[in-house]
Order: structure tokens, then C-alpha cells, then sequence
């Protein structure tokens, strides 16, 4: 079976959170299986560009309305990361540097899935599946059914639509449907949501199947997903949850080349203490303090607004009893408020504003503590690196995180989770996670040694993907 791939992002060519994750990892799975997967992501002009050798493989030409243009399809030659991985190149639309964030990215992301589906048109045979996903590319299920230009040769090939988070929907105004590629006129209800082009709405009436990262995530959308909610509760019969895994090479203790000192399941606790001493000695913290990190972007989804309030308190009341480290950008605000807390805090606070990849990877080794507050969590990645590296989790009770992390007051506990996307549950989540550590550390350690041992890898998730694929085909 031959599955495409079609995304915004894929690490390590592009990534911006765990989409870029998902999309590195699960087609090398499905690839191990057996099958042939392939990625397509538009070329940005990042580092891992210039640093790989690529050759062409197509060349055509595309318009969005009156705007006419060449677009080029190249792949790279070494197999690296285990399939092949293509980029789309449009001249002054995707030759930037960032993925998100610019005035014209509708354009821009329509442009890449307009180019992607004219190279998979001129290919001599078909793709088995084309999978998609989230917004960036939502309109495919729909061009592939109803476009003029595609659907004699593709509106018969399964497609599937996941969506990693139904916040962002790439809303499109009516003033601009010039830009859409000739289609059956009569159809252009599936393209509409609350007077809108909606391509994640789009997606979710056209797609054969649609899934979510995670059973939890898919039955909150019935009743929150940002103005869908009918939409799903519509739609439910052919929408699936299916959780997201880790890339277990990549995320392995024993073996992760960006660690101070690797470290085993078996006996954890010294390769631990050499990564907390590190970052302590970096951060100028107290390494015989527990250390509570926090690692994500500082968003409203993800509740980073609670946590200037609900650090300032930790360090009021347990000042004495804890180190906090944080690694994360997004808020201007919010960036500006951390760094003025890691001067007026130093010794006990600490942050690094941006996306540092080596140093989440010592982050998560050397933690004690990983806090996730979020609003929305789909699935969630960052807690299954926690749980790899023997670094216990501190989870609003939400998506994924409800789905993989069971409390610690629980049978088979493990982790911390709290209800409320709060302050007062966060400060009082903890003061359990100092508790533990300072009163019971065996058990501490017992959890620990437990968590490593999970299974979190994408072999489980790539064969109910196989599987999905299968059902439809």
C-alpha cells in the first residue's frame, strides 16, 4: 500500500509543534511495515534545506485566480529519515523561513495544495491513500472530489483528514473563492461554515474518514471545537481516535546523543541527576531542589497566561523546596514577563525563550517535574517524552493527557492530574509533586522506573493507521 502524506510540517525539514513530530515519525513506522509512505511539505527555507541534498522531480504550473505561477517538486536523495520526504517550491510564497505567520498564509497554503495535487495528477500510477493533515491542507478531500482539474483521475482515492487541532481552521473570506480552482459550483456548501470558507470544516464533510490524535480529544469536540460542534456531532460516525506515539529512536534515555549522561529504565537515577546538575549549573538553580519544567509555547491553549501568577505563587510559598525552568515562545507578553521573572528570581527561576530542541531533550532527562495546564490538548507529545525519560507529569485533566496519564492516588498510578485550567489547581498540584518528593521519594522512584517502561512508540498507532487504510480502501 502507498500512502502520501500531505502536511504543513515535518520534523526535521519544518516544525512548529507536535504536527512536526507526527509527521517525522509515523510514516518511518508505516514504512517498517511494510508499506511505502511518502511526505510532501512546502520548502521553507530552513537549516535542514541547505544542509541535505535534494534532486527534482517535477516541474508544472499553477494559478490561484489571475495569479499565474511556476511551482518545482524536489526530493531528498538520502532516505534519512526512513521515506521519502518531497517539498513543493512556489517563488514569494513558500520560499520563507518561518511555517506560520504571514498576512497571506491562506494564500500560501492553498497554492501548496492546488501544486500538490497537479504533481499527484501527473503521476503514472495512483497513491493507494492521501492523507492530510489539519487545515494547511484541508481542501484537498474537496479539490480531489470536485475540482475540474483532478477528479477524473482522483476522486476514487480514499482520503483521510486528521485533525491535530481544531482552534485553527484557516478561515477564508468569500471575497476570495476566485482563488479556488475550478469545481462544481453546486458543491460549494462543503466549502462553507458560518459564512465562511472553512477548509477544516471542509475537510470533515469531504474526507472518507476523519480522526482526531486521541479518543478523548474526538469526544470533546462534539461539545467545544471552537464554533464545529454541530459540524462533529454530524459527522461522528465516520470520525476515529486514534492516539498519537513517539518516535522511541529519537526519544530514547540510553541512547540519546544530547544528553550530558545516557541512562536505562533499569537504573535511571544517576543519568538523571548528571542532566538536572547541568541545567541547574546553566541556569543558575539549586540542583538538590526538585525541579518543575515547563516546555511548550506560550499560548491560550495551552494555559501559559496562568502561569506568571501560578509560578509566582510556587515560589512564594515553596521558595524553599523548589526549582523552576522554563523553555517556550510565543506571547511577546508572556516572553517578556519570563525573562524579567528569571532576573527578579534568579536562583530560583529560570527560562530560555525560544525553540531549543537539544536542550528540551536534557530538559526532559533531567526534570523531576513536567508541567502541562493546557485548555486544549488534543493529544499531547510532551508527556510521553516525560514518561520516557522518567520525568513524572503534572496534566490538566483534557484530551490526550486524560487518555495516557493516571494519577498517582489512583490504582497503577503515575503522574498528577488536576480538573481546572487554574491557578489554584496548578499551585496545589504542586505542593503534591514536593510532597511526594520530599516524603515518599521510593515511591517516586517506583513511578518513575514504571512510566519508562511504557510502550509509546507509533508501532501501535501505525497499524490501527494500516488498518483505517484498509477498511476504506
Amino acid at each position: 500500500m502507498e500512502i502520501l502524506h500531505v502536511s504543513a510540517e515535518c520534523y526535521p525539514m519544518a516544525k512548529a509543534g507536535g504536527l512536526g513530530d507526527v509527521l517525522g515519525a509515523l510514516p518511518k513506522y508505516q514504512e517498517r511495515a511494510g508499506h511505502i509512505a511518502k511526505v510532501v511539505v512546502p520548502m521553507y527555507r530552513t537549516r535542514y534545506l541547505y544542509k541535505k541534498e535534494w534532486e527534482l522531480v517535477h516541474e508544472g504550473h499553477q494559478q490561484l485566480g489571475s495569479y499565474s505561477f511556476p511551482y518545482s517538486v524536489i526530493r531528498e536523495r538520502s532516505r534519512e529519515l526512513g521515506f521519502d520526504l518531497y517539498l513543493v517550491d512556489v517563488n514569494e510564497l513558500l520560499d520563507r523561513p518561518n511555517i506560520y505567520g504571514y498576512d497571506d498564509d491562506p494564500q500560501r497554503f492553498l497554492a501548496f495544495q492546488v501544486c500538490v495535487l497537479d504533481w499527484v495528477n501527473s503521476w503514472k500510477h495512483r497513491p493507494d491513500i492521501i492523507h492530510v493533515h489539519d487545515h494547511h491542507t484541508g481542501l484537498i478531500p474537496f479539490f480531489m472530489k470536485y475540482a475540474h482539474a483532478f477528479r477524473d483521475r482522483l476522486h476514487d482515492i480514499p482520503s483521510v483528514f486528521t485533525i491535530h487541532n481544531a482552534q485553527y481552521q484557516g478561515w477564508l473570506g468569500w471575497q476570495h473563492r476566485e482563488w479556488l480552482p475550478p469545481h462544481d459550483e453546486w458543491k460549494s456548501g462543503l466549502l462553507e461554515w458560518a459564512d465562511q470558507i472553512n477548509p477544516l470544516a471542509a475537510a470533515i464533510k469531504s474526507a472518507w474518514v476523519v480522526t482526531t490524535v486521541s479518543p478523548s480529544y474526538l469526544d470533546e469536540l462534539r461539545h467545544q471545537a471552537n464554533g464545529l460542534e454541530k459540524l462533529f456531532e454530524y459527522e461522528k460516525g465516520k470520525c476515529r481516535g486514534i492516539l498519537n506515539g513517539i518516535d522511541a529512536e529519537v526519544w530514547d534515555p540510553q541512547s540519546d546523543p544530547l544528553l550530558i549522561k545516557n541512562y536505562s529504565k533499569e537504573d535511571p537515577f544517576l543519568g538523571k541527576l548528571a542532566n538536572k546538575e547541568s541545567l541547574c549549573r546553566q541556569f543558575g538553580l539549586d540542583a538538590s531542589k526538585p525541579l518543575l519544567t515547563y516546555i511548550g509555547r506560550l499560548v491560550h491553549e495551552k494555559a501559559a497566561d496562568l502561569l506568571p501568577e501560578a509560578f509566582y505563587q510556587c515560589l512564594h510559598h515553596y521558595q524553599a523546596r523548589v526549582s523552576i525552568l522554563l523553555l517556550g515562545s510565543g506571547d511577546p507578553r508572556l516572553q517578556s514577563t519570563f525573562q524579567e521573572m528569571a532576573h527578579r528570581h534568579k536562583g530560583l527561576f529560570g527560562a530560555y525563550i525560544g525553540y531549543y530542541e537539544e536542550l528540551s531533550h536534557r530538559i526532559y532527562a533531567g526534570a523531576d517535574f513536567l508541567l502541562m495546564p493546557s485548555r486544549v490538548e488534543p493529544c499531547g507529545l510532551n508527556q510521553f517524552y516525560a514518561m520516557r525519560y522518567g520525568t513524572l507529569p503534572l496534566v490538566r485533566n483534557t484530551g490526550g493527557l486524560r487518555d495516557t496519564v493516571v494519577d498517582m492516588g489512583d490504582l497503577n498510578g503515575f503522574g498528577i492530574r488536576f480538573d481546572q485550567a487554574s491557578v489554584g489547581d496548578i499551585v496545589y498540584s504542586v505542593g503534591r509533586a514536593l510532597d511526594l518528593y520530599e516524603q515518599d521519594p521510593g515511591h517516586m522512584q517506583s513511578m518513575q522506573r514504571h512510566m519508562m517502561g511504557f510502550d509509546h512508540s507509533w508501532d501501535r498507532s501505525a497499524v490501527e493507521y494500516l488498518e483505517l487504510y484498509q477498511s476504506i480502501r
